[in-house]
């Protein structure tokens, strides 16, 4: 769906991004778990310098989330890769494994979304993510396949494969003020850029206009209280690889909301809106709840339980 494409730019993005937290990785030293459109939810764990220790020591066997949510308020965003629709419900599902510890992790994202002007409850579209993605000190890396079709018709399938780095700032391990300062509290964020070097159908516009080549990303999480408490914000750029200038974004997706966790269990609140830059055209936006599970059984835990045996 040509909401489907979220980029940021860079340092300049990050900038406005904790502006906006003013106006979501699942452990956060390893690759994120990603959502539709390749963007990450804030993490579901507290991070701590035992955790970034015990992380390189332990690899994750099977990990991810379950994720059911309404689009509560949902005038413009589609329901498919051709615009029509309006989506209803989200229900996704994110697994990872660990192949070297936090250096090399796969993933997949599957993604089903249904059609609130078709009664709410058949599935109306499906995309697939695989990815490949890792962590080196402060910079994550990611290599990912995306392929958004219709379920119910025959209709505009969206395919794409990039490449992405950020740079991450995480303020309990970079900042020894802001631990003093703030030690019920964190602040997380990142900045990339990336390439779509295969795109097949992946708009440069939410109006389904021009190709996708460039991405940048900005993200940043706060965490209001021992991150049972989260504000969250996002902004992706896309740039068209038919324009005059192929390094000018023409669309800007942004996202704000607020989670509270209670262990594994996270219920969301927030809201988005993707928008053309260099000329006028159709807004897509949307508000939604969202329910989310987490889980995660590491190679370490399993071999303990053997050994005990």
């Amino acid at each position: 769906m040509t909401v489907h494409r979220r980029s940021g730019r860079a340092l300049l993005g990050l900038v406005l991004l904790i502006g906006c937290l003013s106006a979501l990785p699942l452990h956060p030293e390893q690759a994120f778990g990603l959502e539709k459109y390749g963007r990450p939810l804030p993490s579901m764990e507290e991070p701590t310098r035992e955790e970034h220790e015990t992380r390189e020591e332990e690899e994750t066997l099977f990990g991810g989330y379950l994720l059911t949510g309404a689009f509560v308020k949902n005038p413009t965003f589609a329901a498919r890769p051709d615009n029509t629709g309006l989506v209803g419900m989200r229900h996704m599902l994110h697994m990872e494994t660990d192949l070297y510890k936090q250096y090399l992790t796969f993933y997949t994202d599957q993604n089903f979304f249904s059609d609130r002007t078709d009664g709410w409850i058949t599935l109306s579209e499906w995309d697939a993510t695989f990815a490949f993605t890792g962590a080196l000190d402060r910079l994550n890396w990611r290599l990912q396949y995306e392929r958004d079709a219709p379920l119910d018709r025959s209709g505009i399938k969206q395919v794409y494969a990039d490449a992405l780095v950020t740079a991450r700032f995480q303020a309990t391990q970079d900042s020894t003020w802001w631990r003093r300062t703030f030690p019920n509290q964190n602040l997380t964020a990142y900045a990339g850029a990336g390439w779509l070097f295969h795109n097949s159908n992946y708009f440069a516009r939410p109006n389904n206009t021009g190709r996708a080549l460039f991405r940048y990303v900005a993200h940043a999480d706060l965490a209001v209280y021992k991150n049972r408490v989260v504000l969250y914000g996002d902004m992706n750029f896309f740039t068209d690889r038919e324009a005059s200038n192929t390094l000018n974004p023409s669309e800007l997706d942004w996202i704000i909301g607020i989670a509270v966790r209670w262990n594994d269990m996270e219920l969301a609140f927030y809201r988005e809106e993707d928008r053309p830059l260099d000329q006028s055209g159709l807004v897509q936006k949307y508000f939604a709840m969202q329910l989310r599970f987490a889980f995660d059984v590491s190679k370490g835990a399993l071999e303990r339980i053997g050994l005990k045996r």
